[in-house]
């Protein structure tokens, strides 16, 4: 099983438009790993943890977004200064 960590971070109109719940939704649907939340400055931050292949599913996911939202840009960081840290499920944090 290839694993996959990845930090995500996404601009554009992705407050209040139920990003984080579509973010969660989909992690579930694909069997992911960790969390998404608001960052004050109106981008959404998240942490995915699966197999590869679906965090690649994902990430497109992330690129629609839900139908109110628009994304201008998604930045995609490989998470593996915290490889121990470990998630039960997906969360979305306050």
């Amino acid at each position: 099983m290839d694993q996959s960590k990845k930090h995500v971070r996404i601009s554009g109109r992705v407050q209040g438009v139920g990003f984080r719940h579509f973010t969660r939704q989909n992690a579930q649907r694909l069997n992911l790993s960790g969390w998404v939340k608001n960052l004050p400055g109106g981008d959404v931050e998240a942490v995915l943890v699966g197999e590869k292949e679906s965090v690649r599913h994902m990430l497109e996911e992330l690129k629609k977004g839900p139908r109110m939202a628009r994304v201008d840009d998604l930045s995609v960081d490989d998470e593996s200064d915290n490889p121990e840290e470990n998630f039960s499920g997906f969360s979305v944090r306050y």
